[in-house]
């Protein structure tokens, strides 16, 4: 992996971090060990706010949803066996299998409504509770099915109910597929029992198997990665462009590294819009004076693409707009920096001063990476720039997240009228109108209007796609890059086909 010069100081703390002992050798049997960047807690509940990468997967494996991502991105089933879309795409009807609380009490569809209506309840602090904008009502329609009503058709409905935190907790409990058992710092998981057996103690001898089972541990990056260098783990889940820098600091293979091509949001959103970033054409100015293809090259990785438009480009299911790409993205990076530097002379030539901009990125190697490139760019045209915490006031702020589904609508939801970004009004009643039109024709060129006055207005500068990434060792043969960066536990070993 190769690394451009101000990323040196970043690697070289790496290397320090990771300058553990020991020579350890993977296990071909036993339970399979991942370790997750991030803190895990056995009690996370999706009702909290955003997860972790460890307590995702925790609850992923422990307390799946309606459905499930498998090991490629695509819908697989969950606690639903089965379900049907009505004609009119209103309506989403599912069954549910047999399942057995923690507790041993059995699912019912009435413990299931009542766990999604609390995710999107207006008390809710769940992270996708805005991404629900369509839905009307969810209801229990038997013992075991349930219905939920639509306002308007959302083809993508199954890939938001299948992201981890629409894990189905009930009460602090999960149902499965795997049950947690609580080993330290380490959390074991092994498969739930069918609770269908015709022999219930081999169902539950079967479940024991060591070999079925996996090891999960919430840590640090670099304890991450040190932990799959020295062979103690066999797989690392969870990275981000903020932590790359501690993979690059070992030697451990690049065929070891999993990234996924996942579309979404990558870039610095406006905060304010005061002083020099009050009008369109300067927070414009900012937008053209990156130079993107440098920033991702600096990080080494092929898989990881510059992106010019507000929206990402997706799979397109729903059969929306390409992306609008700005007028300036024909020019080449020394046009659009001369460009933006008449925007800077013009405003200090009118008597204005500009203040350094703050700019909040993650206090990690990849983040500190980041700012020294952006910064870089800001100070050729003239413009200062300071680091400041995520949590800090600042004039800019990143956004990292990867797309939930393919819905055109996303991202121009996610960069208007939110907290900590812009709000224009005029574009803010387009995205509305699509939202609420039941017309796909319609909706397509209204979503084609909202793009262009968010574009117009520059709410935000995006600079790549999100960057996701995995180690695999041999063994997690289901371990591969997808476009949802989705890697469930449970199917983390492919099975023969």
């Amino acid at each position: 992996m190769r690394f451009l010069r101000p990323a040196a100081t970043a690697l070289l703390a790496a290397s320090a971090t990771l300058a553990l002992v020991g020579c350890g050798l993977f296990d071909t049997g036993g339970p399979v060990r991942i370790a997750a960047i991030g803190p895990l807690n056995t009690a996370a509940n999706p009702l909290n706010g955003e997860l972790s990468a460890a307590n995702a997967a925790l609850l992923g494996a422990s307390a799946q949803g309606l459905v499930s991502f498998d090991g490629e991105g695509q819908i697989d089933t969950g606690l639903a066996e089965r379900w049907t879309v009505t004609a009119d795409g209103r309506s989403y009807i599912f069954r549910i299998h047999e399942a057995k609380w923690t507790n041993g009490r059995k699912v019912t569809a009435n413990d299931v409504t009542a766990v999604l209506r609390a995710y999107l309840a207006p008390a809710s602090r769940h992270l996708l509770k805005a991404d629900f904008p369509e839905i009307e009502t969810i209801k229990a329609m038997t013992d075991s099915v349930i219905e939920i009503r639509l306002s308007v058709p959302q083809p993508n409905m199954l890939d938001l109910l299948a992201q981890p935190s629409m894990a189905i907790v009930y009460k602090g409990m999960g149902w499965g597929p795997m049950r947690v058992h609580k080993v330290g710092r380490v959390v074991l998981l092994s498969p739930a029992p069918d609770p269908l057996a015709e022999d219930p103690e081999a169902a539950a001898a079967a479940a024991e198997d060591p070999a079925a089972s996996i090891e999960l541990i919430g840590t640090s990056p670099e304890g991450a990665v040190a932990r799959f260098k020295n062979g103690y783990a066999d797989g690392v889940i969870g990275g981000r462009f903020s932590t790359l820098p501690y993979f690059a600091a070992t030697n451990i293979g690049r065929s070891r590294l999993i990234v996924d091509p996942a579309p979404g949001l990558f870039g610095l959103a406006f905060t304010r819009a005061e002083g020099f970033l009050a009008t369109d054409a300067n927070r414009d100015a900012l937008s053209r004076a990156i130079r993107r293809q440098r920033l991702v090259d600096a990080f080494g990785l092929t898989e990881w693409q510059p992106q010019e438009a507000l929206r990402p480009a997706v799979y397109r299911r729903d059969d929306g707009p390409e992306p609008l790409l700005p007028a300036w993205t024909a020019d080449d990076d020394a046009s659009r920096q001369i460009q933006a530097k008449r925007a800077v002379d013009a405003w200090r030539h009118a008597g204005h001063t500009i203040d350094p901009l703050r700019i909040a990125v993650p206090d990690t190697p990849g983040g500190r990476i980041l700012f020294a490139y952006v910064a870089a760019d800001f100070a050729a045209i003239g413009l200062d720039s300071k680091r400041v915490g995520m949590t800090a006031a600042s004039d800019l702020r990143l956004i990292d997240e990867v797309a939930p589904n393919d819905d055109a609508l996303w991202a121009l939801r996610h960069l208007s009228c939110q907290p900590d970004t812009l709000c224009n009004r005029d574009a803010q009643q387009l995205i509305d109108a699509a939202m609420i039109n039941i017309d796909a024709g319609q909706r397509a060129a209204q979503v084609g209007e909202a793009e262009a006055a968010l574009a117009r207005y520059v709410p935000f500068i995006p600079l790549a796609t999100p960057l996701r990434w995995s180690i695999a060792s041999p063994r997690l043969t289901g371990l591969r890059a997808n476009a949802r960066a989705a890697h469930p536990l449970n199917h983390l070993i492919a099975l023969p086909k």
